[in-house]
């Protein structure tokens, strides 16, 4: 099948690729020329603009644009004067759901298909594959399906879950979904990352405290600003966090692809040195967030991930001179230098 695509970084070059392995025909742009020009020599046929990807596919066109949210629009913009009714236009990115709606009627009335598409797999879809959760027109997305089965991992891959195993294989077990009306792709996979937070989260807080467990083999100071540590042998325990989270991969109900990767950062670097613990969010957190306050859902876990992200980025330190103004303004409370309890 032939397909556009527009948007050569990390996710959308191995995306081409992976549909170049299965024999698909990808015509591909990208503003840095030398990755399409990369890509061109493993098979993809080379554009110079948005016009001459378009006028390259037979139609009825699709393009799928694999960019970053903040340039969906624009680039809607400069695409549609060239496609004709019963193109389709795919959104591959982290767009907000209700961005796609309002793209999906406008487009609509241009008798086009628009199609968002929730795409998870990293750095390791080329590999792996890709988890694809689609919103938009159903007969659009069916007439994808050669393009989204080559894209998903595939049902061999992991085992069957013991409920289905009388059942026929279905789309979901093949790694993609058809999930619903214009949307509701990008809202599956904007509750996806924020469960990625949440998780992501409660392994760094369980590791941390693991790291800490040798808290008693070191002198607390002894002040009135130090709570005191009640039974300091309890903890002098200097864990192995590396070893542990490698044992966790094998048989425990905490193992994940998650914990894979966070055991081969810590197999490479066991104190982390790498990284200064500045975490940033790209959007899909805060509106997974909007949506559990607009429908009245709780969500804590996924709201204390998202406040952790924002405190690692130093956003919280005008409070914490607060608090110790405070203290100080009401109790005379020294403040102790920093990295001391």
């Amino acid at each position: 099948m032939e397909l556009g695509l527009i948007g050569l970084g990390r996710m959308g070059t191995h995306m081409a690729e992976r549909l170049l392995r299965h024999h698909h025909t990808v015509v591909a742009f990208d503003i840095d020329a030398h990755a399409v020009q990369a890509l061109a020599g493993k098979g993809a046929h080379p554009a110079s603009s948005i016009q001459e990807l378009i006028e390259t596919l037979k139609p009825p066109r699709a393009v799928w644009l694999m960019i970053p949210a903040a340039l969906v629009d624009p680039t809607i913009e400069k695409i549609v004067p060239h496609l004709a009714r019963g193109d389709i236009l795919i959104d591959g990115g982290n767009s907000f759901y209700q961005d796609d709606q309002r793209r999906a009627t406008r487009l609509g009335t241009q008798g086009l298909h628009y199609l968002d598409v929730g795409t998870s797999g990293g750095i390791f879809g080329l590999e792996r594959g890709y988890c694809l959760m689609i919103g938009g027109n159903p007969a659009a997305c069916a007439r994808l399906e050669p393009i989204f089965e080559s894209l998903a991992p595939g049902r061999d891959t992991v085992l069957r879950t013991a409920a289905r195993k009388q059942s026929p294989p279905t789309q979901a077990e093949a790694g993609y979904l058809y999930c619903g009306p214009s949307g509701a792709g990008h809202f599956v996979k904007m509750v996806h990352n924020g469960i990625e937070y949440g998780l992501m989260e409660a392994y760094a807080e369980g590791l941390n405290l693991l790291k800490h467990a040798n808290i008693g083999s070191h002198p607390v100071a002894q002040n009135a600003e130090t709570t005191p540590l009640k039974n300091p042998d309890a903890y002098r325990y200097d864990l192995p966090l590396a070893d542990i989270a490698e044992v966790w991969r094998r048989g425990s109900v905490i193992s994940s692809w998650l914990l894979d990767l966070a055991a081969d950062a810590l197999a490479r670097d066991p104190a982390l040195q790498a990284f200064q613990g500045h975490v940033s969010d790209s959007g899909e957190g805060r509106w997974t967030l909007q949506a559990a306050i607009e429908t009245g859902t709780p969500a804590p876990t996924l709201a204390s991930a998202l406040f952790s992200r924002f405190d690692s980025r130093g956003e919280s330190d005008y409070a914490r001179r607060l608090l110790s103004a405070l203290r100080s303004e009401f109790g005379g409370h020294a403040e102790l230098p920093r990295g001391q309890s």
